[in-house]
């Protein structure tokens, strides 16, 4: 069966709408573009196109490459104490002379729609309930909710270990009973593992999850998105051969990618004011 990102998100986002019309105050995301770079422009007018259209304000702020750190943080101060703005996001990568931790840091946890905070990020790993759930990660466990794939006392594995999806999706699955193991670049017998797998979630970046290394009863949650030599979109998983094995499949795109959007959507949708 094929993971419907795309039909999902569409629901998700009819949801936030009318969430949104009930909510005494309009949430107002703020955007902060540091730099030119094409990829994150994209993604920037992506994000409020779809706040737009589930009635969330949204500005973009454009700030120049060669703005200081310092210059940085006291924007997002501002930002933090400005009670119209219910939500922050500073889309990434930033130039090389900012640090994006300290960045990252700044920003008010009530207000940190990314999820990425440190405070968030704990009270995820600690079992509180964060302000925010990372939105990639969130969406995942939407998407395996919708089609009532079971998490509880299933084996799930995580490949890919970053901050944005493989750490904290480890441990939403954690909070909801899976047993998780972690793989990375240095894992050993990385086909082992995913062979017995019920569940497996794969954040590489890279084509790594091969038609002999799955079982017939596995969900497969592709998350890695790019472009191969013919300039076609693709992601983690040799699509064609391992939709053919398994019993669920997100494919590459409309997948995992909607959901991202949604999920932050719905995260845009909370006022912490």
């Amino acid at each position: 069966m094929i993971l419907d990102g795309k039909a999902l998100a569409n629901k998700v986002l009819e949801s936030v709408e009318e969430r949104v019309k009930q909510l005494a105050v309009q949430p107002h995301l703020v955007v902060i573009l540091v730099g030119e770079n094409p990829a994150s422009r994209i993604y920037v007018r992506n994000k409020k196109l779809a706040a737009e259209k589930v009635g969330i304000k949204s500005t973009v702020i454009e700030l120049l490459s060669t703005i200081s750190e310092e210059e940085l943080l006291d924007k997002i101060t501002e930002l933090n104490e400005d009670k119209d703005v219910t939500g922050i996001l500073v889309q990434l990568p930033l130039p090389e002379h900012i640090d994006k931790n300290k960045v990252i840091t700044a920003i008010s946890p009530k207000k940190d729609v990314d999820g990425f905070t440190p405070e968030n990020v704990g009270r995820l790993v600690t079992g509180l309930e964060p302000y925010y759930y990372p939105a990639t990660p969130q969406g995942i466990i939407m998407l395996l909710d919708e089609y009532n794939i079971q998490i509880e006392g299933a084996d799930a594995v995580v490949i890919g270990r970053s901050n944005i999806v493989g750490k904290p999706v480890a441990q939403m699955l954690l909070r909801r009973n899976a047993t998780v193991t972690m793989a990375h670049s240095h894992t050993k017998n990385l086909e082992d593992k995913i062979k017995t797998a019920d569940i497996v979630i794969s954040a590489a970046g890279k084509k790594i999850v091969r038609c002999k290394m799955v079982n017939k009863n596995s969900c497969v949650i592709d998350v890695g998105i790019f472009r191969d030599t013919n300039g076609k979109l693709t992601g983690d998983v040799d699509f064609d051969c391992v939709s053919s094995t398994v019993k669920y499949i997100s494919p590459v795109p409309g997948g995992v990618g909607p959901m991202t959007i949604a999920s932050l959507m719905y995260n845009a949708s909370k006022v912490y004011l």
